[in-house]
C-alpha cells in the first residue's frame, strides 16, 4: 500500500516520506531542490525534510501541516561559509571597524569616536586597515597615531589579520628590546634605522599580542552572540570556523548547551595546540544538539599577499629580495600533519603563495602516501596563488580547495603589482580548479571580508567590484557559473565537513536548512545578486532569522 501511495504522489508531482510528527509545509515558493525546481517543501518536528514537490501535491499529502506561504520567494539550500572566524567577527563588531578607510586621517577619525566610549586606561583596539587603499600605499608607523593618542595604547589589526599597527604607547608596554636587525621566527618587525616603526607582520604579532589584554569569558560570550546574529541575518545556516582554541570551544559548547547556537559551527582546532591534543586524546567532538563539532585542525604555512608575507617561489615584483615567509617551519608543519593523520583529524592548511601551496601539497603527499586516494578530505585554505602545474596535484591527492571569491575582487587592484602578470595565471584560479576536478568549498574569510554570501556569489560569477569594474571582469576566464558558485556555498561546503548526506541540498531525509531570498539569483542576473534580500534563515526547520519566525516554530 505504501508503495502504491508513493507512486500516486509522484504522479501528482510531489514526493513524500511518511511521518508521525507534526509537519511544517512551505508553499508557493521557488525551491531549488536537488532534483530540480519545486514549489513546496515539508519538514517534520525533528527538522528533517519529508516532502519536496508541487504546492498542490504536498498540500494534499500534508493537509494537517502547519502551513507557511512563501509568496513566491526563493528557497536555496542553506548557505554555508566554508572559511570564517566567528569570534573574530564578534570582536570586530565590538571594536573599531576600519574596513573601507581610504587614508590614515580617516582611520584616526574613526578611532577618536571609538575612544570616546572607553575608560581612560583601556587599550584602543581596531581591525580592517589596508595600506593598499591609501594614496601612499605603504605601511604606516607608530608616529601616525601618536599625535591623537599619545598615552592610550593602540592596537590595529590589518584587514587580513596578518599584520598589526601600534603606537608608541603600545611599544612602551613591550618588555623586549625591539631594536637591531633580529627577526622573530615566522614573522617580521618593520624597522627604520634599526628601530621598530610600529608594524609587526605575522609571527612578530605575537610580541604585541603578549601585552594586549585578552578578552574575558563574558566579553567572548557577547562577541559570539553578536557574530551569530550577523551570520544568520546574512542567510548563513552554517560556518566553518577556522582556528578555534580549546577554551573557545568550551565557550561554544556552553552556548550550544544553552540552546543559544542558531546555526551550525564546524570548528577547526587552532594549530598544533591544546585543542588538537584533546581531539587526539578524546576523539573527534560532536555536540549532541547537532550544531557544533570539531574534527579538523587549521594549520598555517605562510602569511598574506597584502602584507607581503605569502610565501612565493620568486621575489615579490614590487619588493625585490622578499619572497615572503613561512609562519610555521616546514619541519614543524610536517610534524603537525603527521600527528593529525595519526589521530584521524582532517587537516586544513592556510596557504596563499605558490611556494606555500607547494609545500602543503608536498607534505600532504608525503604523509598520506598510499592513503592519498582515501576519503581524507584534507583541505588547503585560500589556495590563492598556485603554480598552474600544481593545480592537478590537488585532484590527484583528493585535496579540497577552500577558496574565498571576494578575496579576488578585493585584491585585484594591486595583485599584479605584487606578482607580475605571469604569476596571475594561477591567481584565484577557480575555473582551473574546477576543470582539473578539484572539489571547491567557498567562503568569505570574514571578518577579513564582509559576511554576506551574496557578495561571494556575485564576485564568483563576475570578478567585478560592486560598481561593475573592470567591465569584462578581472581575469574573466576564471569566473564560475552561478550554479557552480551556489554549489561551493552549499554542497561543496557540506562535503568539506563530511556532511553531504545531511546538508547542502534540498531533498527528502536532509536537514531542513534553507536560505530564503526575496528574488531568485538565477533569474535577476548577476548585477542584482548583491541587492537581493535575505527573507528568512531556517536551521533544523526553525526560522532563526526573518519574517516567518512565528509560523515556523
Amino acid at each position: 500500500m505504501r508503495t502504491i501511495l508513493a507512486a500516486l504522489l509522484l504522479a501528482l508531482g510531489g514526493t513524500q516520506l511518511a511521518v508521525a510528527q507534526k509537519t511544517t509545509l512551505l508553499v508557493n515558493a521557488r525551491v531549488h531542490a536537488e532534483n530540480g525546481m519545486a514549489e513546496a517543501v515539508a519538514w517534520d518536528a525533528s527538522g528533517r525534510i519529508v516532502g519536496v514537490g508541487t504546492t498542490a501535491a504536498l498540500s494534499a499529502q500534508f493537509a494537517d501541516a502547519q502551513r507557511i506561504d512563501a509568496h513566491g520567494k526563493t528557497v536555496l539550500p542553506g548557505l554555508i561559509d566554508a572559511h570564517g572566524h566567528v569570534l573574530g567577527l564578534g570582536l570586530s563588531l565590538l571594536n573599531a571597524d576600519l574596513r573601507g578607510t581610504r587614508s590614515k586621517t580617516e582611520i584616526v577619525a574613526r578611532l577618536r569616536k571609538q575612544a570616546a566610549g572607553l575608560p581612560a586606561d583601556a587599550w584602543l583596539i581596531g581591525r580592517g586597515w589596508d595600506q593598499n587603499d591609501w594614496p601612499e600605499k605603504v605601511f604606516p608607523s607608530a608616529a601616525d597615531l601618536d599625535a591623537a593618542f599619545p598615552e592610550r595604547p593602540v592596537y590595529l589589526s590589518r584587514v587580513d589579520g596578518h599584520a598589526a599597527w601600534i603606537n608608541t604607547a603600545a611599544l612602551h608596554r613591550m618588555a623586549r628590546d625591539l631594536g637591531g636587525d633580529w627577526q622573530p621566527e615566522g614573522g617580521r618587525i618593520e624597522r627604520r634605522d634599526g628601530k621598530p616603526t610600529g608594524v609587526f607582520v605575522d609571527g612578530a604579532m605575537g610580541l604585541v599580542d603578549a601585552v594586549v589584554p585578552k578578552p574575558d569569558a563574558a566579553l567572548k560570550r557577547k562577541a559570539y552572540t553578536l557574530a551569530f546574529a550577523s551570520l544568520v541575518a546574512n542567510g548563513l545556516t552554517g560556518v566553518h570556523d577556522a582556528g578555534v582554541s580549546q577554551d573557545d570551544l568550551q565557550q561554544l559548547r556552553a552556548l550550544a548547551d544553552a540552546g543559544e547556537l542558531p546555526l551550525r559551527i564546524y570548528t577547526m582546532a587552532d594549530a598544533n595546540g591544546a585543542a588538537l591534543d584533546a581531539l587526539c586524546r578524546d576523539g573527534l567532538y560532536a555536540h549532541p544538539g547537532g550544531r557544533l563539532q570539531m574534527r579538523a585542525v587549521k594549520l598555517y604555512v605562510d602569511g598574506a599577499l597584502g602584507s607581503r608575507g605569502a610565501a612565493l617561489n620568486a621575489d615579490y615584483s614590487d619588493d625585490p629580495g622578499n619572497r615572503g615567509l613561512f609562519v610555521t617551519s616546514p619541519e614543524d608543519f610536517r610534524r603537525a600533519v603527521v600527528k593529525a593523520k595519526g589521530c584521524g583529524v582532517q587537516v586544513a592548511t592556510h596557504a596563499i603563495g605558490d611556494r606555500g601551496n607547494r609545500l602543503v601539497l608536498d607534505t600532504y603527499a608525503d604523509v598520506l602516501g598510499d592513503a592519498a586516494g582515501s576519503d581524507h578530505r584534507w583541505r588547503v585554505e585560500h589556495a590563492q596563488i598556485v603554480d598552474p602545474a600544481d593545480i592537478a596535484r590537488f585532484a590527484r591527492l583528493h585535496v579540497i580547495a577552500s577558496m574565498q571569491p571576494t578575496h579576488a575582487t578585493s585584491d585585484m587592484p594591486w595583485a599584479e603589482a605584487r606578482l607580475g602578470r605571469e604569476r596571475l595565471a594561477g591567481a584565484y584560479a577557480w575555473r582551473r580548479f574546477v576543470e582539473a576536478g578539484v572539489p571547491l568549498a567557498l567562503g568569505s574569510d570574514f571578518p577579513v571580508e564582509q559576511v554576506s554570501p551574496l557578495l561571494g556569489l556575485y564576485a564568483a560569477v563576475t570578478r567585478q567590484d560592486l560598481d561593475g569594474k573592470p567591465r569584462s571582469g578581472w581575469l574573466p576566464a576564471q569566473r564560475l557559473s552561478l550554479a557552480e558558485a551556489v554549489r561551493g556555498f552549499t554542497a561543496g561546503a557540506a562535503f568539506a565537513e563530511f556532511a553531504e548526506s545531511q546538508l547542502g541540498n534540498i531533498a527528502i531525509g536532509r536537514k531542513a536548512d534553507f536560505t530564503v531570498l526575496s528574488a531568485d539569483p538565477f533569474v535577476i542576473g548577476a548585477r542584482g545578486i548583491p541587492r537581493d534580500r535575505i527573507e528568512a534563515t531556517v536551521v533544523d526547520g526553525t526560522v532563526v532569522f526573518g519574517g516567518f519566525a512565528q509560523a515556523a516554530r
